[in-house]
């Protein structure tokens, strides 16, 4: 009897730590608002962006695959109808160019949004509450899709003529129409 209520509680303990694992690992990831320890310090820059896609607080900020920061914030500004993206870039990361380019990008083909920046040539630096101006939204993938069906259906409603006659002698054709073999 005593090795069962062992058994029992070496259970009830693993099965306890699973779910301290769980919660842990799921305070880490960019999409909850949770975190562990206290704030960052670091400065912060904000940047418009006419579509965000799937970017989410907590996203890296990159330049040539390192991690200079994170995305602290994002929000809608009503008056451009744009997204403004804050980004918190760690302190010894100061030397980065005020006409720096931001671009939204993804991780894999399906992966997750992170900012991509790529080096200016100004001399001024960007400082706590600095703008990028030199931004490219998110390319959403079913939009690219939507694009490419759109166009295949425009190709295919004309018939893949140049002139809309279907082979026959109307206006455009010169009689010298060749014609498969009869069935």
């Amino acid at each position: 009897m005593r090795a069962n209520r062992t058994l029992e509680i070496g259970t009830g303990l693993f099965v306890l730590l699973g779910f301290a694992a769980l919660l842990f690992l799921t305070t880490q990831l960019p999409a909850s608002g949770l975190k562990f320890g206290g704030a960052k310090v670091g400065y912060h820059v904000t940047a418009e962006f006419d579509d965000v896609g799937d970017l989410k607080v907590g996203s890296p900020v990159t330049m040539s695959g390192v991690r200079l920061g994170e995305v602290s914030a994002i929000r809608f500004d009503p008056k451009d109808y744009k997204a403004v993206v804050t980004m918190r870039f760690n302190p010894q990361y100061n030397q980065i160019p005020e006409d720096s380019y931001a671009s939204i990008q993804t991780q894999g083909l399906l992966g997750g949004k992170y900012i991509g920046l790529s080096p200016g040539g100004s001399d001024t630096n960007l400082k706590n509450g600095s703008r990028i101006e030199n931004t490219q939204s998110a390319i959403v993938l079913e939009s690219l899709i939507n694009k490419l069906f759109a166009s295949f259906a425009d190709k295919g409603s004309s018939g893949g003529q140049g002139n809309g006659n279907a082979g026959g002698n109307g206006p455009g054709d010169n009689g010298n129409t060749q014609q498969g073999p009869k069935k």
